[in-house]
């Protein structure tokens, strides 16, 4: 029986290293496999203190979201210029492209097939139901009022036992909360999603931008764990080769952990953090975790990993499957 429908994840996700130059410019995806042509483009400076900057196809290039701010959308002529057939435009802008500073770039290709959708809507101020293209239920969803300076509203299925009741912000570390205003306590379907009263949910008369993701088996995954507090953390199973891992601790105040595949090729994954809610450069505290072939592992005790009792939510993208539709194992590292 077939493990994976997506046997190169590459198709679909693509984590990309470049070092800014001032100069308008190309970035050409430098993988040897599928080429892609992004819909979701977030970029982050990794050697200066520099905003997390979001670019999506559907509200348009040079339109500029930051997951580190509550900011309204704003227009940005140098930054991403194009979503090009094999990677993006890139103008001469200090926050993605300043010279000699390096740069990360995670890249995302909407699709049903690989369970990511973007929705752009119009807010009504009163509570509502919104239709996706996913045709599955949505796992994880994050989204942002475009018009006013207002909070991230992130949505994840394990982040309690009813995460439709709950809400957490990605640009902010406070633990999740219970708040009917944003999710309006009803779980999202396979055709639509709701939202309550809030303005950073449901804004009235604002544009809204919604990023919709549904778990693919052997390329993405979405799901919850406890920790240990120990250097022999818990080990999380998630059917493929990690290239992207984020997690958040929800049961008390903590930063947004991020790493990938490409700024720390080798395990332990470590000294390259990135945190999805502050400006900061990479951090170079240690906070190890391995990529395995089947899921990761987590090596250290630390608060934002790994408290003792914590509870974790983590948003996963493949680097390769566990097993292909072919039944072939992958690799470990």
């Amino acid at each position: 029986m077939a493990y994976t429908a997506i046997d190169d994840p590459s198709a679909y996700f693509k984590v990309q290293l470049y070092t800014g130059n001032g100069s308008s410019r190309s970035i050409t995806f430098d993988d040897t496999d599928t080429n892609m042509q992004p819909d979701l483009i977030w970029i982050k400076g990794r050697s200066e203190t520099v905003n997390h900057v979001l670019f999506d196809s559907v509200r348009g290039a040079q339109k500029e979201i930051n997951s580190d701010l509550n900011e309204a959308e704003e227009t940005q002529a140098q930054m991403v210029t194009s979503f090009d057939s094999d990677g993006f435009g890139m103008g001469t802008s200090g926050g993605s492209n300043s010279n000699t500073i390096t740069y990360v770039a995670w890249c995302w290709k909407e699709s049903a097939d690989a369970g990511f959708d973007i929705v752009s809507w119009s807010g009504t101020g009163s509570a509502k139901t919104e239709s996706h293209s996913l045709s599955a239920v949505p796992h994880f969803m994050f989204s942002k009022n475009r018009a006013d300076s207002t909070n991230w509203a992130v949505y994840h299925h394990k982040n309690t036992a009813a995460p439709e009741t709950e809400i957490i912000y990605l640009n902010l570390t406070s633990a999740t909360a219970d708040d009917n205003a944003f999710w309006n306590d009803t779980a999202p379907t396979s055709s639509v999603f709701s939202v309550g009263a809030d303005n950073g949910a449901n804004g009235s008369s604002d544009a809204m931008i919604t990023y919709l993701f549904s778990e693919k088996q052997g390329f993405s995954k979405f799901g919850s764990f406890s920790a240990n507090n120990n250097a022999d953390g818990p080990f999380i199973y998630t059917g493929f080769r990690p290239a992207w891992l984020g997690m958040k601790r929800t049961d008390s105040t903590e930063n947004w952990y991020q790493n990938d595949n490409k700024r720390d090729p080798f395990n332990p994954v470590d000294g390259k953090l990135l945190l999805l809610n502050k400006s900061d450069a990479e951090i170079s505290t240690s906070y190890p975790v391995d990529f395995l072939a089947n899921g990761f592992k987590i090596r250290g005790a630390n608060n934002i990993t790994n408290a003792s009792g914590g509870s974790y939510v983590y948003m996963a993208f493949a680097e390769a499957p566990f097993v292909n539709s072919n039944g072939v194992p992958g690799n470990a590292r």
